[in-house]
């Protein structure tokens, strides 16, 4: 078994300082017995307008953001999945919404770009989303084989695309870690719903860190970070500001579920 962790944030505009928080709880989480820490998605950077993050982006494999998941992963032996950040596009005036995961030694083993892009008005509200402004959607799922079982990565809105982790979970995926920073309206209506069935349909355990709070920028995000087992079981769950949760990761429990309950071997498919 293996002690994982989801770390919640309310990141605001200045890098440094959400860097800063990010490492007090990865350090935190690290000294509760975490193997393996998710931070949520823009964990670097909420800024105050969505080209905030155009200015700070980072050439890949250099940058501060960078160096900071790479040191922080290797000072405290963990491996880390690093939320998004913002990285180089082949526009100018757009990021790639990347998530690098680094392993316990510091290097990067794997990224993965955010693919659906959160292009929204919210119902029964105000708030109108178009990311699509000022990120370049990826191409390229990410599935990588850990200490801890294989490991799928998609980012908030590709929760809500369930076809999109079925070829994953056809590669044996084990864990899926899903970076966010759903907003406090859809939140509240389906977030713990799609993370709980996403484990559920693919027989997998979710780790689902999250931005929880107000932003200094005027978002409310909803929190409520948590890891789901395969059976959607809740295991535990951080309802808002900043924090982390932990949860075991048994792959044994995991392989013996597989196959006293064999629904991915079930599975059958047709055409439209």
């Amino acid at each position: 078994m293996t002690l994982c962790a989801a770390i919640q944030m309310a990141s605001g505009p200045q890098v440094a300082a959400n860097l800063f928080e990010a490492e007090k709880h990865i350090a935190e989480a690290v000294k509760a017995g975490a193997k393996l820490v998710a931070l949520p998605e823009n964990f670097a950077i909420m800024g105050m307008n969505e080209y905030d993050k155009v200015q700070v982006r980072e050439r890949d494999g250099e940058g501060v953001i960078q160096d900071f998941l790479s040191n922080v992963a290797r000072k405290h032996e963990v491996w880390v999945v690093g939320g998004t950040i913002p990285i180089a596009a082949h526009a100018d005036d757009k990021v790639r919404a990347a998530c690098l995961i680094y392993d316990a030694q510091g290097e990067r083993v794997g990224r993965y770009d955010k693919i659906h892009l959160f292009d929204v008005s919210v119902p029964d509200t105000n708030e109108e989303y178009r990311e699509s402004d000022s990120v370049e959607a990826g191409d390229q799922a990410c599935l990588i084989d850990t200490p801890f079982g294989r490991l799928g990565v998609a980012v908030c809105y590709d929760l809500r695309f369930p076809e999109f982790f079925r070829p994953m979970a056809r590669k044996g995926m084990d864990i899926l870690v899903i970076p966010s920073a759903f907003t406090a309206k859809t939140g509240a209506a389906h977030w713990a719903v799609l993370l709980r069935a996403r484990a559920i349909e693919n027989l997998c355990y979710v780790i689902a860190p999250n931005q929880g709070g107000f932003h200094v920028n005027g978002r409310q995000t909803y929190g409520h970070s948590m890891i789901v087992d395969p059976w959607g079981v809740v295991l535990d769950c951080h309802k808002t500001g900043p924090g982390f949760v932990c949860a075991e990761v048994d792959k044994n429990r995991l392989v013996k579920m597989r196959g006293a309950f064999p629904v991915l071997q079930h599975r059958r498919y047709f055409c439209e």
